[in-house]
């Protein structure tokens, strides 16, 4: 089989016709070609004219193309980095002036700092902060506007951020600092007023007690019924518990003069032989709450249930009655809805062998069913209870025909809101017994109900030993 082989005349004809080609074309004149798509390529004269034969062998000037696209994509690429760069540099200009601002606003808040009270340094060095701060916005300016910026746009950006929150932590001392100082300044007032109305309270009691001592004044006597309200209420039962409380005193004497168990008769006034008091002068209240449920019993019924009366609670009830002694007021009065009352509630009250004990005969009770009022100390103390007692019912039907008087129940968990401890502070002394909780032992002053409006009772609280709450064991 014969071997094709290329002629060497045309091999060479073609590489002198390309030559000559090449030569035409690069030594003319440089021509602007528009491409499709609008873009302009520059063919340049070549500085290098020599060629090799063996160069370029059917590459038909395509280097040449391929170098020219390649350059006008390079300065497509610098004009985004321009941008891009000035786009940082108006960034860091912003992060800057941003920075300074907030500079200026703490230096301004420690101005105001240093006023009260006066530190002539700390202003001084306040305005001087301020000083430098608008200067150097100042010389931002300038620079910008002359174009003579000569930052780098990360640095200055990292360098105003630290700034600013550098300004903000000082902006946020200077606050804390002003807050503590307005605390300690409102503390100070308020620790005067506590001490000018302690003392201002122990000057009233001492007048109080001194008025009350001689006879010559009484809150009955300052009631106004124009403006009735629930507080001066709660300040005549304040008045009438003092001699719910006096009359106690008095039977205790009389029980202690008897060489009574205290012990057991506490037990026996409150029916609950479980109660513990922190305090051996704790049994008096156990006492009082015998006597203000007697006395408080039927309160809500404007004539208190008596028999034969249906005299309903009045204002000319209670000024009839304010201001005189009850002892007086019974003797002129044997077959008023008071004296009926009176007598009633002794009765109640004052058990026969309670006043047996006491006296050694049954006298004042036998006056007392018979419709007499005995002339002792001990019967003057109970009728000036129950001249109180009669007037607070007169008072509470002024204000509402609603009126409820309620009990708290033993074993009852401590509310706020319903109750208020006869010794408060006194929980403490129960804290040694870790297994005892701590609730209702019984009711010393029943809580009234008048309208809307509640007066709480006083309890008085004590541990229930090795009680567990709902749920455990």
């Amino acid at each position: 089989m014969e071997t094709l082989k290329k002629n060497p005349s045309v091999r060479r004809k073609g590489k002198l016709a390309r030559t000559f080609q090449k030569v035409c074309s690069l030594r003319t004149t440089s021509t602007k070609v528009s491409s499709n798509n609008g873009i302009g390529i520059c063919m340049l004269k070549s500085h290098n004219p020599n060629f090799e034969d063996d160069e370029d062998d059917g590459d038909d000037g395509g280097d040449s193309v391929f170098d020219l696209k390649s350059t006008s994509s390079s300065s497509r690429s610098g004009e985004l980095k321009v941008r891009e760069r000035r786009r940082a540099v108006f960034e860091a200009v912003v992060a800057k002036i941003f920075a300074s601002t907030t500079s200026i606003k703490a230096a301004y808040a420690e101005l105001q700092m240093a006023q009260r009270p006066y530190d002539n340094a700390a202003i001084q060095a306040a305005d001087t902060a301020v000083v430098e701060e608008l200067r150097a916005l100042s010389e931002l300016k300038r620079s910008f506007l002359r174009k003579e910026l000569n930052i780098s746009p990360q640095v200055a950006i990292m360098l105003a951020e630290i700034q600013e929150q550098q300004s903000l932590m000082r902006t946020y001392e200077i606050t804390i600092k002003k807050l503590e100082s307005e605390s300690a300044e409102k503390q100070s007032r308020i620790d005067s007023l506590r001490t000018s109305l302690e003392e201002v309270s122990a000057v009233n009691r001492s007048i109080e007690k001194k008025l009350t001592a001689s006879g010559s004044v009484s809150p009955l006597d300052n009631v106004v019924f124009s403006n009735l309200n629930l507080s001066g209420y709660a300040q005549i039962l304040g008045f009438t518990l003092r001699s719910v409380r006096a009359f106690v005193k008095s039977v205790v004497k009389e029980m202690e003069s008897a060489s009574w168990d205290l012990d057991a008769a506490a037990s026996a006034a409150i029916r609950n032989a479980s109660t513990v008091f922190a305090r051996p002068s704790h049994r008096c209240f156990a006492f009082e709450s015998f006597v203000c449920c007697k006395m408080l019993e039927n309160f809500e019924s404007p004539d208190f249930s008596l028999p034969n009366v249906e005299e309903k609670p009045s204002r000319e009830r209670f000024f009839n009655l304010r201001s005189v002694d009850p002892v007086q007021y019974l003797t002129r009065n044997p077959g008023s809805s008071f004296a009926r009352f009176v007598l009633h509630k002794y009765l109640s009250v004052v058990h026969a062998k309670m006043e047996c004990s006491f006296f050694g005969n049954l006298n004042q009770r036998k006056l007392v069913n018979s419709g007499g009022f005995p002339d002792s100390g001990f019967f003057a103390t109970f009728c000036e209870m129950a001249k109180r007692i009669w007037l607070l019912h007169c008072l509470a039907f002024c204000i509402s025909e609603n009126v409820t008087v309620f009990q708290i129940k033993k074993g009852c968990r401590f509310s706020q809101v319903y109750m208020e401890s006869v010794k408060s502070g006194d929980e403490s002394l129960f804290s040694s017994d870790d297994s005892a909780d701590i609730r209702v032992g019984f009711t010393v002053v029943p809580g009234f109900k008048i309208g809307d409006n509640v007066i709480q009772s006083q309890v008085y609280l004590s541990p229930v030993t090795g009680f567990h709450p709902p749920g455990t064991s």
